[in-house]
Parts: structure tokens; C-alpha cells; sequence
């Protein structure tokens, strides 16, 4: 687990962006943030724990919605400054309870 962690590049504020994905369907469900400690928490607990700027603080996803993420893949890009979370979701992903955060607004479709 070490090796994982330490692989890892976090920005200037110990953060690394966290894309995660549903393990079924494959859609993108959020972007997010983790420090060490809470990349080291989604390690040993199977469970998605990020870390919200807005707050300083860690959280476990659905720790009081009840919409939680089960952790079934953890991968780093090529670059080791990114994470991708294939989670199996209990529920909407979004605050908004959309299904995914990218749900709600459309910019532009290319045909």
C-alpha cells in the first residue's frame, strides 16, 4: 500500500484529483480531491474517502447521505498526478442527487 501512496505526485496543497467511475456502467460520477490520508483510508477501508477544500476536512462518501461508493479498482495515470476510482455506488453520486455530477448541463454535443 506504501508503494502506491508513494508513487503518488499530490499538488503544492498535498491534493490529487480523483476522477471516479461506476464499476457497472463505466459513466463518470464526479471529480474530487484526496490528501494522503484519506487515500490511505480508501486503501484500507474499500470505501471512497476524499477531502473537500471547501471544508479542510476529510469525508467518507455517504457517510451522511447514505449514498456511499464501494471501492472495487484503484488506478494511477501515467503521470502517477491523477487517481481513477471504479466505485459500486449506493445511490445518486451528486449533492444534487443527479446520478452523476456531470449530469446536469450539457455544453455542447459534437455530432
Amino acid at each position: 500500500m506504501n508503494s502506491f501512496i508513494d508513487r503518488v505526485r499530490f499538488n503544492s496543497d498535498g491534493l490529487v484529483p480523483v476522477v471516479t467511475q461506476s464499476a457497472t456502467s463505466g459513466k463518470v460520477l464526479m471529480l474530487a480531491w484526496m490528501n494522503q490520508d484519506a487515500l490511505t483510508q480508501t486503501l484500507e477501508s474499500g470505501q471512497a474517502v476524499y477531502f473537500s477544500r471547501s471544508r479542510n476536512e476529510i469525508w467518507t462518501k455517504g457517510l451522511t447521505s447514505g449514498n456511499t461508493q464501494a471501492v472495487k479498482e484503484i488506478r494511477l495515470d501515467c503521470d502517477a498526478d491523477a487517481v481513477l476510482l471504479s466505485v459500486e455506488e449506493a445511490g445518486p453520486a451528486c449533492h444534487t442527487e443527479d446520478e452523476s455530477c456531470f449530469d446536469a448541463d450539457l455544453l455542447k454535443r459534437f455530432e
